[in-house]
C-alpha cells in the first residue's frame, strides 16, 4: 500500500477533496450502522405486541415513529452519499489531471535519449494504462471502499458489546484474509508485469503502424503486422490464464475459511437467542450488522485486485517519474558574446549512444558567423549526430561544443535551442492549420508577421490559392500538402524564429526539379547573413557554400572549399568524379553518400 500513499502525497493538492469525501463516509456509515439498530428496536416492539407484553397500541405507535427514523437516515444516508460520490468523481478526475499533466511534463523535460530507447506507443500507453488504472481505484475507494471500511470497524465496536466472542470471530476474518492475499501478491504483480509489456509493445506497433499505413500496405505486410499484433495479445491472455488460475485457486482457500468463521458467528448468535441470551431484535440486529461485515469480506478479492493493479500502474508511473533530469543553469540568453567571429565550435569532441562504439572521434572545427558549412559522409557517418550535439540532443563523451565562445552544457537547453533554427528532413509538421504549424516557433507572432516569413520562404503563393488559405488544415503531418509545400511551411517556421544559427537537413531529394526550385529559393533567403550547418543531398548545393567538411569512419577527413576539395583527392572529389560518370554503379555509390545527383 506504500506506493497508494504515494500517490496520495503526490496530489497533496486534492486535501479538501480528501477530507470531504472522508466525512461523507463516515456520516453514511453512521446512518448504515443505525439502521439495524431501528429494525431490531421495531421487530422487539412487534414479538412484544404478539405476546401481549406490549400494549398494541403502544407499539404500533412506536414502530410508526420507528418507521419515520428508518426513511430519515436513508434519506441522510442517500444524499451525503450522492455528494460524496460527486466529491470523489471530481476527486479522481482532478488526480488524472494532475498525474497526466505532471507525466507529460517530466517527458517534454526528459532527455532525446529516453526517446531513442523508447516505443512511442509504450509511452502513451502508460499515460492510458497506468494512471487510468490508479484514478479507477482512487475513485471506487472514495466512493465506496472507504465507507465498507468505515462501517467493518463500527460492526466490529458494536458486536463486541454483544458478545466478545462473536467480535473475535469476525476480527480473525480479516487479518487471515490479507495474509493468505499476500501469498498472491507478489506472483500476480510479476505477471502483471509481464502481461503489461505484452500489451504495451502491441500497443506501440499499433502506433507505428497507423502513422505508416502507406508503407504497410505497399509492401503487403497486414498480414505481418496483424500477426504480430495478435501474438503480443494472445501472449497477454497466456499470462492472464496463468495469473487467474493462481488467483481464484487462493481466493477459493479465502472463501472456504470465510464460510467457516461465518458458520461459526451463526451459531453463536441463533444458539445465544434460543438461550434467551439476546431477544429476537438484537439476534436480527446482529444478523443485521454481520451481513454488513460479510459483503465487503466478500468483496475484498476485488479490492485487492484493484488495488493490485493500482499499485503495478503506479510502479510503471513512478518509473518515469524518478528518471534524472540533467540540470543546467538558468539564464535567459547567452550574456557574454565574444568579440571574434566564431559561431560553432567543437573542440575534441568525442561520441557514442550508451556503451555502443565511438560514432565521432575527436571531432574539432570551427564556423564563422555568416558562413555556410556543408557535412558529407557516407550514411551513418555522424553529419546528423554533430547536429544533435549542437542542439544539446546529447551530451559528448568528451570535448566541448561552444556557440559564440559559451560552452553549450554551460546554457539552459531553451536559451541554447532559441539560438537555432532547424528544417529537417521530414517537414515534421502537425494537425491543424498552416499558420499554426508556421507560427509553431512563435506563439505570439502575428498574422503579418507569419505572412511574412511565408512569402521569404516562397511559400504565400501556394498558401493563398488553398479555399481557407493560412486557415487551411492540413491534416496529420501535414498529409495534405505535397512534399515541397511541407518543406516551404518547415522553412517558414524557421524564418520565423529568426534564430541567428541554422541546420539545415535540407530534404530536396525527394522533391521534382520545380519542387526542389522553389524550397531552395526559401531556403536561400533563410541563410542569408546567418551561420549555416548543411547536411547537403545535392552536390548543387555542396558547391554553393564556403567550406565543407568531409567524414570518414567518423573522424574528419578534409576541410576546405569546394573548390579546394573537388581536385583534394577525397571524399567531394571523389563525389564529383561518380556525379560525372553517370552510370549505375555511380549512382549507386552516391546514393550511399547520401547524394540524389
Amino acid at each position: 500500500m506504500r506506493a497508494l500513499f504515494r500517490i496520495f502525497k503526490f496530489t497533496s493538492s486534492l486535501a479538501p477533496f480528501y477530507v470531504v469525501v472522508a466525512l461523507s463516509s463516515i456520516l453514511v456509515t453512521v446512518a448504515n450502522i443505525l439502521i439495524p439498530f431501528v429494525i431490531g428496536r421495531a421487530t422487539d416492539q412487534a414479538v412484544g405486541a404478539v405476546s401481549g407484553s406490549i400494549p398494541t397500541e403502544d407499539a404500533i405507535r412506536t414502530v410508526l415513529w420507528l418507521a419515520v427514523a428508518f426513511f430519515v437516515l436513508e434519506a441522510i444516508g442517500v444524499v451525503i452519499n450522492a455528494g460524496g460520490q460527486y466529491y470523489g468523481d471530481i476527486m479522481s478526475q482532478r488526480m488524472r489531471t494532475i498525474l497526466s499533466v505532471r507525466y507529460y511534463d517530466k517527458l517534454l523535460q526528459l532527455p532525446q535519449r529516453y526517446f531513442d530507447n523508447e516505443l512511442t506507443g509504450r509511452i502513451t500507453s502508460r499515460l492510458n494504462r497506468s494512471i487510468m488504472e490508479v484514478t479507477n481505484f482512487i475513485k471506487s475507494f472514495s466512493n465506496s471502499f472507504f465507507t465498507t471500511f468505515l462501517t467493518v470497524g463500527a460492526v466490529l465496536v458494536i458486536s463486541a458489546f454483544y458478545s466478545p466472542l462473536l467480535s473475535l470471530l469476525l476480527l480473525i476474518i480479516f487479518p487471515v484474509y490479507m495474509w493468505l492475499t499476500a501469498l498472491t501478491s507478489r506472483r500476480w504483480q510479476e505477471k502483471e508485469g509481464l502481461k503489461n509489456t505484452q500489451i504495451d509493445t502491441a500497443g506501440g506497433r499499433f502506433q507505428e503502424v497507423i502513422g505508416q499505413m502507406r508503407v504497410v500496405k505497399s509492401f503487403v505486410q497486414e498480414r505481418r503486422e496483424h500477426d504480430f499484433f495478435t501474438k503480443r495479445y494472445k501472449t497477454a491472455e497466456h499470462i492472464t490464464a496463468d495469473q487467474s488460475k493462481h488467483w481464484h485457486w487462493m481466493d477459493f482457500l479465502r472463501r472456504i475459511f470465510m464460510a467457516v468463521i461465518f458458520f461459526g458467528v451463526y451459531a453463536i448468535i441463533f444458539s445465544q437467542t434460543v438461550r434467551g441470551d439476546f431477544t429476537v431484535g438484537e439476534m436480527v440486529l446482529l444478523i443485521q450488522l454481520v451481513n454488513m461485515a460479510r459483503s465487503p469480506v466478500s468483496a475484498m478479492s476485488y479490492i485487492v485486485d484493484s488495488a493490485q493493479r493500482a499499485i503495478a500502474g503506479s510502479k510503471d508511473y513512478f518509473d518515469v517519474m524518478e528518471l534524472e533530469i540533467p540540470q543546467r543553469p538558468i539564464i535567459t540568453s547567452i550574456p557574454d558574446r565574444t568579440d571574434d567571429d566564431v559561431a560553432i565550435s567543437f573542440e575534441g569532441v568525442d561520441f557514442g549512444y550508451d556503451s555502443d562504439d565511438a560514432v565521432l572521434t575527436d571531432i574539432s572545427f570551427h564556423v564563422k558567423r555568416g558562413e555556410r558549412l556543408a557535412l558529407v559522409s557516407e550514411s551513418g557517418g555522424g553529419k546528423t549526430t554533430i547536429t544533435s550535439l549542437l542542439m544539446g540532443f546529447y551530451k559528448p563523451r568528451a570535448g566541448t561544443v561552444r556557440i559564440f565562445g559559451r560552452d553549450i552544457q554551460t546554457l539552459p537547453l531553451d536559451t541554447l535551442r532559441n539560438e537555432i533554427g532547424v528544417v529537417f528532413q521530414d517537414a515534421s509538421l502537425f494537425s491543424g492549420t498552416i499558420a499554426e504549424n508556421i507560427g509553431y516557433s512563435d506563439v505570439n507572432a502575428t498574422p503579418e508577421q507569419i505572412e511574412s516569413a511565408a512569402k521569404r520562404a516562397n511559400a504565400h503563393d501556394f498558401i493563398v490559392r488553398f479555399t481557407n488559405g493560412y486557415e487551411s488544415l492540413i491534416g496529420e503531418r501535414g498529409l495534405k500538402l505535397s512534399g515541397g509545400q511541407q518543406q516551404r511551411i518547415s522553412v517558414a517556421r524557421a524564418t520565423l524564429k529568426g534564430a541567428d544559427i541554422l541546420i539545415l537537413d535540407e530534404a530536396t531529394s525527394a522533391l521534382d526539379t520545380k519542387a526542389e526550385r522553389q524550397v531552395q529559393a526559401g531556403l536561400e533567403e533563410l541563410m542569408a547573413g546567418r551561420t549555416s550547418l548543411i547536411i547537403a543531398h545535392r552536390l548543387s548545393t555542396i558547391a554553393s557554400v564556403d567550406r565543407i567538411i568531409t567524414l570518414r569512419e567518423g573522424r574528419i577527413d578534409e576541410v576546405g572549399t569546394p573548390e579546394e576539395l573537388a581536385t583534394s583527392g577525397g571524399i567531394y572529389g571523389e563525389l564529383l568524379q561518380l556525379q560525372s560518370e553517370g552510370s549505375r554503379a555511380a549512382k549507386k555509390r552516391l546514393r550511399g553518400y547520401g547524394i540524389t545527383n
